[in-house]
């Protein structure tokens, strides 16, 4: 079972928040021990509790001064380049959950827009309240419909090639039959509009995710 994710938020309660401080800090302490130990790196650790007089070090004053002594050498550069505080992670966290809620909604149009394309082939016509953001963004829709079915059909083609040489059409001699050539136009007319049938039933009932790989969305409405 999956682990509650953790409210970054101050611990009001005062007994929550001393136990929750002693069991961060012992594992604070054992990762970096671990760390150390498996990739061979020099590493410490200070925890100052709210308190306590003294802070925790690891693995001792001494190591702890020898790390600082070893960071201070480096150049300010290179001191900065991973340095990451309270303030920095929450602009990262935040820049990373707009990008998260801007995919989301872009994926909500998406399927907002399909289902909207649907009904409208359902019902056999388009509703008078669409404002002009809906209809580019429903034309698009079905711009890339079209070009989903044209691209499996085109897929399918070689695949009824081998079908029909593997049961033995090909070896027929149709030429011993002569057809008429209309009726030989409205074979064909048939088989191609089923063809886009069955082509288009398919894309209907593999689901939002498969029947639908596009590339970058640009609504109109700012999505």
């Amino acid at each position: 079972m999956a682990r509650k994710k953790v409210n970054l938020s101050y611990i009001a309660n005062d007994s929550k928040r001393k136990e929750s401080y002693k069991k961060r800090k012992n594992s604070l302490i054992k990762k970096t021990n671990e760390i150390s130990t498996l990739c061979g790196i020099d590493a410490c650790a200070i925890v100052y509790g709210q308190n306590e007089p003294q802070p925790e070090v690891w693995p001792s004053h001494l190591g702890v001064q020898r790390v600082l002594q070893k960071f201070g050498r480096m150049s300010q550069m290179e001191q900065s380049k991973k340095m990451m505080n309270q303030e920095t992670f929450l602009k990262q966290s935040i820049i990373k959950a707009k990008e998260q809620l801007k995919k989301q909604k872009n994926e909500n149009r998406k399927k907002e827009m399909a289902l909207f394309m649907f009904n409208c082939l359902s019902i056999g016509t388009l509703a008078n309240t669409v404002n002009m953001a809906d209809l580019n963004d429903l034309l698009w829709m079905i711009d890339q419909t079209l070009k989903e079915i044209e691209q499996k059909q085109t897929q399918e083609e070689p695949k009824e090639a081998i079908l029909m040489t593997a049961t033995g059409i090909d070896a027929l001699n149709w030429e011993k039959v002569p057809m008429d050539g209309h009726i030989q136009n409205m074979t064909q007319t048939n088989v191609n509009a089923m063809q886009k049938q069955n082509l288009l039933m398919d894309s209907v009932n593999a689901g939002w995710n498969e029947m639908f790989q596009f590339g970058d969305f640009n609504p109109q409405n700012g999505f």
